[in-house]
């Protein structure tokens, strides 16, 4: 049995809201914390979102839909 998710299988977490995190609270880790990665949530909270670069990283992969929640699954569309 592997840890890797199936094929189709989604997030039980949605796009848009994460996305709208990420934009308004991006420099505490809010989004992080949305999608269940609590361990880089603290991280950006302390940093205040690696003063702004990690924050826009973050937004950027969002959008193009390359960051999973935290078992690894795409966001709901």
């Amino acid at each position: 049995m592997t840890d890797t998710p199936a094929i189709g299988e989604v997030s039980d977490k949605k796009f848009v809201p994460a996305v709208l995190l990420c934009f308004f609270l991006g420099s505490l880790g809010v989004h992080r914390f949305y999608m269940g990665k609590i361990g880089t949530g603290i991280l950006m909270l302390v940093t205040l979102g690696g003063l702004g670069i990690w924050t826009i990283i973050d937004l950027v992969r969002l959008v193009i839909g390359s960051m999973t929640d935290k078992n690894g699954l795409p966001l709901q569309r």
